[in-house]
């Protein structure tokens, strides 16, 4: 089997969706490829079809890869639940919180899974794709390394650095990177990647001669920067905040905020802002005013009284319309309670009363794959929703709540349970969800009932994963004609199929 990952000088310099590029690569090329990333940290994360969670990023690696999204491409998934402790998945399921010290101790533990998962991909695919995380030079971090050299050196792999010119200084961060590398580090990098570039490459050309007789390693291409509707790593996310369509949607951005992805076919849409607001200067007149989801409900909540925005979420509800989506579900209702201290030590918090539901979250993390219908008299069977949960809390209804949707199936197998509510005008609802927004019917339903309200004519939506394979292939173009190919299959041990 063959090898090749991609590490970066620094976290958001693109190397998730270089990944997907080449997974989507070889994959034209006729390959069984899979992407691989050992440990990422991230608060977006997915449910597999078999109920395990892992990240957002290499489920779209999967997707660029022809293949359904499974945990072995993600082993280990550190969600942050504030500055010095995460919650540790690991292979789908919930290991336990750590501190960042508990954590570092344990990866020597992991070292030994990590490989014999990898041995086991070897006969399963031709290519694995593997993506490094941060940068190879955090040296106090090198001991006990698991995801960038210490995993390439784990499976003798070879590695592709790349480097994010458009925030500038990439010549000296690749410089840096290597001079930072032991001399068998150093050996391992078999090329860079100079990614997210603007402007005349002419003139870029005297830089890449001078950084490759610096380092003594080739550059094999320039990628441009592109705007594509791909998800890409937590950090490189531009959280917009202005409006600059006729639509304008905002969506609180939570501190712990999570699985904001659960948006990304709402960007599809015609006529339709996306904006994110932090204070209630930001907040103005939304037509639509979504609350998402949070690694720390509680916390957010706090944050959202401290801030103010809490009485104009309120005030805005009068007229407004506001959807939660988990966390931001929870937070809609009257209560939150944690009697096991699950999030912090307050034993319960008053939310915003906007829908009449409880929550109280229990030890255990439900995590469900879930298709659902909306809970109407006239249920018609392709107007359903679908996507995965992921939430501690269980919410039970109050006498004027009325739920959402009715989930008809839940990994894979026949179901009938209520999730979400919504009110008795309509314009405040939530469900547990995430990805509610993917399935063309009911965005299309939300999007038109904005659409509406401001005399714009009704639309048809597009179904969202097709715009996701165009959006593949696009990227697959661009750097398949920006890097050089034949030398990557190369290293990789490779010829490459015949042109």
């Amino acid at each position: 089997m063959a090898k090749i990952m991609i590490q970066g000088t620094a976290s958001s310099v693109g190397k998730s969706v270089l990944v997907a590029a080449l997974c989507r690569i070889f994959k034209q090329d006729g390959y069984k490829v899979c992407p691989f990333k050992s440990q990422n940290m991230s608060l977006n994360s997915y449910i597999t079809l078999d109920g395990k969670e892992m990240g957002r990023a290499q489920v779209s690696q999967a997707y660029a890869a022809g293949l359904e999204p499974q945990v072995y491409m993600n082993p280990i998934l550190l969600k942050p639940s504030s500055d010095r402790k995460c919650q540790v998945i690991l292979n789908g399921k919930v290991y336990g919180n750590r501190s960042a010290m508990e954590y570092e101790n344990l990866k020597i533990k992991f070292k030994d899974m990590l490989k014999k998962q990898f041995e086991e991909l070897e006969n399963k695919f031709d290519i694995v794709v593997m993506e490094g995380a941060g940068s190879p030079a955090e040296i106090n971090l090198r001991k006990n390394d698991i995801v960038n050299m210490g995993m390439a050196e784990l499976i003798d792999a070879p590695v592709l650095l790349a480097g994010d010119i458009d925030k500038g200084g990439v010549f000296a961060s690749l410089a840096g990177t290597m001079l930072l590398l032991k001399d068998d580090e150093k050996k391992r990098v078999k090329g860079t990647i100079i990614n997210k570039f603007r402007g005349d490459i002419e003139i870029l050309k005297p830089g890449i001669d001078m950084i490759e007789d610096i380092i003594k390693i080739p550059c094999f291409g320039v990628v441009p920067y592109r705007k594509l509707d791909l998800e890409d790593e937590d950090g490189a996310i531009e959280f917009n905040k202005e409006v600059y369509d006729k639509i304008d949607i905002a969506i609180i951005k939570l501190p712990h905020i999570s699985n904001f992805t659960d948006i990304d076919a709402l960007r599809n849409e015609e006529d339709v802002s996306i904006r994110f607001i932090e204070n209630i200067k930001e907040f103005k007149n939304p037509d639509l005013l979504i609350i998402p989801g949070s690694k720390n409900t509680i916390e957010d909540l706090m944050y959202l009284r401290k801030s103010g925005l809490y009485k104009a979420i309120k005030d805005y509800s009068k007229t407004g319309k506001v959807i939660g989506i988990c966390g931001g579900y929870q937070m809609l209702g009257k209560t939150i309670k944690d009697p096991f201290k699950v999030e912090t030590d307050k034993g319960e918090i008053e939310g915003l009363g906007l829908l009449d539901i409880e929550t109280t979250f229990e030890k255990e993390k439900v995590t469900t794959r879930v298709k659902a219908l909306e809970n109407v008299e006239n249920e018609i069977k392709e107007n359903y929703v679908y996507g995965y949960e992921i939430h501690m809390g269980i919410s039970s209804y109050g006498k004027e709540s009325k739920p959402l949707f009715k989930i008809i199936e839940e990994n894979g197998e026949k179901v009938q349970i209520l999730d979400g509510a919504i009110n008795e005008k309509e314009n405040i609802m939530g469900t547990y969800i995430h990805g509610v927004f993917d399935a063309v019917y009911f965005r299309e339903k939300i999007i038109n009932l904005l659409r509406e309200k401001k005399g714009i004519d009704k639309k048809k939506s597009k179904i969202f994963e097709h715009l996701r394979e165009k959006e593949l292939d696009k990227l697959a173009d661009i750097v398949r004609k920006s890097l050089d190919i034949d030398k990557i299959y190369s290293i990789m041990g490779m010829k490459g199929p015949e042109k």
